[in-house]
């Protein structure tokens, strides 16, 4: 059995097309599939489109609406936990990438030739400034948090229940599913497609919650922070014995009347700065944590139906 989970956030428009895209994957893999429908806190329509929808479908679903937004990849997460299939894949409900791409995951995970398979865009039909922002943002991702991760970046991915298990054992706040996925290991491999382009709605994966993924993904994975200030503190402190040097000199030939006046100003500046600029970076590892001390469920289940599995059930 294969499991598709789909999140939902702000999709009303494309729900028809999508039960339509569903259905034709379904008839595709023999019957071999359930989908299991996260909405994220949605505040428009979505879980009642589904919900009406679902319930003249002819393909065995869950429909799972969460307590409040809680991000994308915490509801993946929890589309994989109530998934029952043997073999996983998650696709947006905005229905860019091609259903053709899901089924070649599950082709290759039925072959048991790879653990894990990630989609890597070679192209897309979207503006060229949303083009060039998602250049430029995998293109830091790579820089300083996952060199391995391919160019054009990922956004599905599919996995068997091997690696699921290792995969939901990582119970980390704030922290990223892609860099999981790749920090985990495994049997992985990678297939390019061509992202469609959007025709209802627009994407609520703006600049701003790219820019808190990076930073997600730098101070989870990566010690690039911590790096930066020591390389900081060495300049700092190679600069700060240079100009002592000058200082000196220039006390010594007069050239500076006031004493103390250069030494005083450089280290009031250049340590003040620096210490300013350390105590932010180790309070931002303190607090993630201090967040994971917590041990809050990464989201909440508000409600849960099933559909076209014996009978309709409310959960």
């Amino acid at each position: 059995m294969n499991s598709l989970i789909i999140p939902v956030y702000l999709n009303e428009g494309s729900i028809p097309r999508l039960l339509t895209t569903v259905q034709g994957m379904y008839e595709a893999l023999n019957g071999e599939l359930e989908v299991v429908f996260v909405v994220d806190g949605s505040p428009d329509a979505s879980a009642e489109r589904l919900h009406e929808g679902l319930q003249q479908a002819r393909f065995p679903a869950q429909l799972v609406t969460l307590s409040k937004n809680f991000g994308s990849f915490p509801a993946i997460r929890t589309g994989l936990q109530v998934a029952r299939g043997e073999h996983f894949a998650v696709m947006a409900a905005d229905l860019q990438e091609p259903p053709e791409l899901i089924l070649k995951m599950f082709e290759v995970l039925n072959a048991d030739s790879a653990d894990v398979v990630v989609a890597s865009r070679v192209s897309r039909d979207d503006p060229r400034l949303s083009q060039w922002f998602s250049q430029l943002f995998w293109w830091a991702y790579r820089k300083f948090v996952m060199p391995q991760v391919p160019l054009g970046g990922v956004d599905v991915f599919g996995c068997n229940r091997l690696f699921l298990e290792h995969l939901l054992s990582l119970q980390e706040a704030r922290s990223s599913l892609i860099g999981q996925i790749f920090w985990l290991g495994f049997r992985r491999e990678t297939l390019s497609y061509s992202r469609l382009g959007r025709q209802e709605g627009s994407s609520a994966w703006n600049f701003r919650r790219k820019l808190d993924y990076l930073f997600d993904n730098v101070f989870s994975f990566s010690d690039l922070p911590i790096r930066i200030l020591t390389r900081l503190g060495i300049t700092a402190l190679s600069l700060a014995f240079l100009m002592a040097l000058v200082a000196a000199f220039s006390r010594l030939t007069g050239l500076i009347e006031v004493p103390g006046y250069t030494a005083t100003l450089l280290a009031v500046l250049g340590f003040g700065g620096l210490n300013t600029l350390g105590l932010g970076i180790v309070g931002t590892y303190a607090w993630r944590a201090y967040e994971n001390t917590k041990q809050r469920p990464l989201s909440m289940i508000q409600r849960k139906f099933e559909f076209n599995t014996n009978t309709t059930e409310k959960i």
